[in-house]
């Protein structure tokens, strides 16, 4: 009897040894990224930045096998202060996380929402990108001066749209470059969206004359002829666009937006450090640097408490910027 049982028990020593691992490269379990259940909230409508963004994480990390069944999930409203009070309702829920960025820094301050980020666990902040200004195909305007010149004639009968609460990116490069054209930002008819999806179907309308919003959330329609763009609001042009930067056209404007992702408070610091190890995980794989390079987005990571303090500044450069504007 005993000599059968150290039988057994060298025949399992072997298959330990010679057998296939079960834990493989990539499987997210040998960098503890998996996480059962997690689910991605977007705080605005599919087909904005932030659905976008969280879309093609979600699909990116199941790709590069960081974890699987990922749920995205959209809680739309009031330029993203709906979904973040929603998230920090979920107190110590370390499978819940959250898509944002400066449109959600703007709305908590427009709409006087309870909640703010500072409520929240900061991850990470994933990408930086410049702001197009767009138009239908059909516009009458083929290039940003002649947009301009009509502007200036008549700011009110101009409405621009965007994808922003007051506040936020789509709302504040417009009121830049209305101030840099010699625009009063008071006179500027700013009609909010809630996220580019909604924004696309009032610039293809001829509800706004022209929109502002994200370089990745148009690119396709930009590139299949529907949108023209007529100008990019940051540094440097962008390689994929036929379109000079607002400052080379005699507009000082250099205006960029982000985006990252912000979970629950409450978290126990092996929660955190979860999620924020697969964001990283996620930041270094192929799968997401080629999406970056696809929907024009420039790498801005920045995780914890950087991130945290990078969040702080941005609250105060809104307040700031609406009081320079006048608004």
């Amino acid at each position: 009897m005993r000599l059968r049982t150290l039988l057994a028990l060298l025949g399992a020593a072997v298959l330990v040894l010679v057998g296939p691992p079960l834990l493989t490269t990539g499987s997210g379990a040998e960098t503890g990224t998996q996480i059962p259940g997690l689910r991605f909230m977007v705080p605005n409508t599919p087909g904005g930045g932030y659905d976008i963004t969280a879309r093609t994480a979600a699909k990116n990390a199941e790709d590069a096998g960081l974890t699987h069944n990922i749920e995205v999930f959209n809680l739309p409203g009031a330029g993203g202060t709906v979904g973040l009070s929603r998230l920090v309702s979920e107190h110590g829920n370390g499978k819940l996380a959250m898509s944002m960025g400066l449109g959600v820094v703007g709305a908590v301050r427009s709409n006087h929402a309870p909640k703010t980020l500072a409520d929240t666990t900061p991850i990470a902040r994933l990408t930086e990108e410049q702001d197009v200004v767009v138009v239908a195909d059909d516009s009458p305007y083929k290039n940003i001066d002649e947009l301009i010149e009509a502007w200036r004639k008549n700011p009110g009968k101009l409405p621009v749209g965007g994808g922003s609460s007051p506040g936020g990116p789509d709302h504040l490069a417009p009121m830049l470059m209305a101030q840099a054209a010699g625009i009063a930002p008071k006179q500027v008819n700013y009609i909010p969206f809630d996220g580019g999806g909604e924004l696309l179907a009032s610039i293809l309308g001829s509800k706004v004359a022209f929109g502002v919003s994200g370089v990745g959330e148009y690119l396709d329609q930009i590139k299949a002829g529907d949108l023209r763009v007529l100008a990019v609001t940051g540094p440097e042009r962008v390689d994929e666009l036929d379109a000079p930067t607002l400052k080379e056209s005699g507009y000082d404007v250099n205006f960029t937006n982000w985006r990252g992702i912000v979970a629950p408070p409450g978290l126990s610091e092996a929660e955190r450090d979860k999620l924020t190890r697969l964001v990283a995980e996620l930041h270094d794989s192929p799968e997401w640097q080629k999406s970056m390079e696809k929907n024009g987005w420039d790498d801005a990571f920045l995780t914890g408490e950087k991130f945290g303090d990078f969040l702080d500044a941005q609250d105060r450069r809104v307040v700031s910027v609406l009081k320079e504007l006048g608004l």
